[in-house]
């Protein structure tokens, strides 16, 4: 089997998918959403069905539609109603829904910074695999909800290398020029192979530097003539060379311009592996791929462990939650 960070096929395949599971409902209608929502919250107890067939079967943009004309209707806000009459993790999956989704981010990095310790890997998830427009809108609402830049929280929950390579991916930018300069490519894979495997200890500066500024087709060009140099390809250098959070952080870097798919389909089976599932997890990334590129993450998740995404998430939850995640990931196909 090809590994999920094979460069040939990384070059082959699109900067920027549109394999989502969710697409816009056609012959949409927002009130209508908006009144059956209402309806299924009023009286004694809550047609939950309802909630999950609407919320997972229309688009964010089509969902904001029904927040708004649900709000023109009631008066009241459908994220606070959700709240008031759902719980637990479907509760939280069902309101990640309707939430914006830089509110939604900005929600999730909030949760990662605040309280006792810092969540790392919630940061990295999330930085390290946004555009630059998705961190600036994170930003922006971060700004709007706490009047403290995004940076300025961060530059007292993170340190040394891995606070670096957070900050500079969080400040948003990468560049965005979709021309790959050949030339430029081969300098910086050289550079990276001095400041790796070439010398005795590693210049962790120079990783970070290319790998947080330089665009995504430029990097997929980096990494083929890094491996042109080297016995090694970059993914496996950052493994030999470096270690703990700053390894993957930077690993992760490569893994999302390589294959995206693959680095969510890692986390999605790593957060049902074990003890216990990492509920967090699952609905974050399931609420934000599911209209970027689900389909392949399903493709790649079967590839990488030989089970349907949709079989383990049914093995693994339950209730309605269950429920609201095996529609957001569509059919078992």
């Amino acid at each position: 089997m090809a590994s999920p960070w094979d460069l040939s096929l990384c070059l082959d395949s699109p900067s920027v998918s549109s394999q989502g599971t969710v697409k816009d409902k056609s012959s949409f209608n927002a009130d209508e959403d908006a009144a059956a929502l209402r309806k299924a919250m009023k009286g004694i107890g809550v047609k939950e069905q309802t909630l999950i067939d609407i919320l997972t079967q229309r688009s964010c943009a089509q969902r904001q539609q029904i927040c708004k004309a649900y709000e023109d209707a009631t008066g009241k806000s459908l994220a606070d109603d959700l709240e008031g009459e759902t719980w637990g993790q479907f509760e939280n999956i069902i309101v990640a829904l309707v939430t914006p989704p830089a509110h939604f981010d900005m929600q999730e990095v909030k949760k990662a910074i605040n309280g006792v310790g810092t969540t790392e890997k919630i940061l990295t998830e999330i930085l390290a695999s946004r555009s630059n427009q998705q961190i600036k809108a994170l930003s922006d609402a971060y700004l709007q909800d706490t009047g403290r830049a995004l940076i300025h929280d961060l530059k007292s929950e993170v340190s040394g290398d891995l606070g670096e390579t957070l900050l500079i991916l969080a400040e948003g930018k990468r560049d965005d020029n979709k021309n790959v300069d050949a030339a430029q490519a081969k300098d910086d894979a050289k550079a990276l192979y001095e400041a790796g495997e070439k010398k005795w200890g590693t210049d962790e500066d120079k990783f970070i530097d290319i790998l947080c500024h330089r665009s995504v087709p430029q990097l997929r060009q980096t990494l083929v003539e890094y491996q042109n140099l080297s016995t090694k390809t970059l993914h496996q250098s950052i493994k030999s060379e470096m270690s703990g959070s700053t390894e993957e952080v930077l690993l992760a870097i490569v893994k999302c311009v390589t294959n995206a798919a693959a680095y969510m389909a890692e986390l999605l089976h790593e957060s049902m592996t074990g003890f216990g599932t990492d509920e967090a997890t699952l609905t974050r990334i399931m609420v934000s791929r599911s209209e970027i590129d689900l389909k392949d993450i399903k493709l790649e998740y079967e590839k990488l462990y030989g089970r349907s995404l949709y079989s383990d998430i049914e093995s693994e939850t339950s209730g309605d939650y269950q429920k609201t995640l095996l529609g957001l990931c569509g059919a078992d196909d």
